[in-house]
């Protein structure tokens, strides 16, 4: 499942070529709604929001997507070939005279009343790029259950929208903690939740995921993605799991010296793993 910052880009990209400009051209590849008559309608506003894509349109209709874990939109210039896939993947055409967004491979297409848009994402916390961006509340939602362990907290978009598996090991790493500690045993959780926001504001507009401050390819992470590889801080071995359980059960990364708290036994993966506890 993509990271806010990714779905901002994504919203940013269909933005540059639909907001503001008529569809010429409207095709959902869907059951539920593949007799929509949408072309000719303008297009008002593309919004992000968490996860979610809110394209507005003329007449009081949004067309909500999500792209989980395969789906993504690709936008092309008038007479360009679309090269994001097969045509069986695609889900979604919107065009305008400025070019044409093309949904590939999208698990959430649904077109719903503007006015019914919370029905969609009104479960969701705090918005970590939104305007409406409240820490406070964000915090409060993070505590509310003290015994549950971060990363799943984290991943939880009542409590944080927009922050994917990514984040929520980096985050942990730059706790200094495992992701199965509990988050009522956070020293600083506050600053936590800042620093989630920092992230995501200082990589909405670029890809990586950016998290050490280093842009090159392999020194982007301190420990995504980085199993059996040298932690950057201490130059331990990073290990991997499974974290939660099927079918939302994700992978960790953690650096058994530089994070303390609980973690499952694994094979050791070298020196310095005793960690701290």
């Amino acid at each position: 499942m993509p990271e806010g910052d990714s779905v901002y880009r994504a919203a940013a990209q269909l933005r540059d070529t639909l907001a503001g400009g008529q569809l010429t051209a409207a095709d959902l590849r869907v059951p539920a709604h593949a007799t929509a008559a949408l072309a000719g309608r303008w297009v008002l506003e593309v919004a992000p929001r968490g996860k979610h894509l809110l394209t507005r349109l003329e007449g009081g209709l949004t067309l909500h997507t999500h792209l989980r874990m395969d789906g993504r939109w690709e936008t092309y210039r008038p007479g360009e070939r679309w090269a994001g896939g097969p045509a069986w993947q695609i889900r979604a055409v919107l065009a305008t005279e400025r070019g044409t967004a093309v949904g590939y491979r999208l698990p959430v297409v649904e077109l719903l009343r503007t006015a019914d848009e919370e029905r969609a994402v009104g479960h969701l916390g705090p918005d970590l790029l939104g305007a409406d961006w409240d820490p406070v509340e964000a915090l409060r939602r993070l505590l509310a259950h003290p015994g549950r362990p971060l990363a799943e907290a984290l991943l939880d978009q009542r409590n944080l929208a927009g922050i994917g598996n990514v984040y929520a090991n980096e985050l942990s790493f730059l706790a200094g903690v495992t992701p199965w500690t509990p988050v009522g045993e956070l020293s600083n959780p506050g600053r936590l939740v800042g620093r989630a926001r920092e992230l995501l504001d200082a990589n909405k507009l670029r890809p990586g995921h950016i998290t050490t401050g280093d842009t090159r390819r392999g020194h982007q992470h301190w420990v995504y993605g980085r199993a059996g590889r040298p932690c950057p801080r201490c130059g331990t071995l990073v290990l991997t799991a499974r974290q939660g359980t099927p079918p939302q059960d994700r992978v960790a990364y953690w650096c058994p010296y530089c994070q303390r708290g609980p973690a499952p036994e694994v094979r050791s993966a070298g020196p310095r793993t005793a960690g701290r506890r």
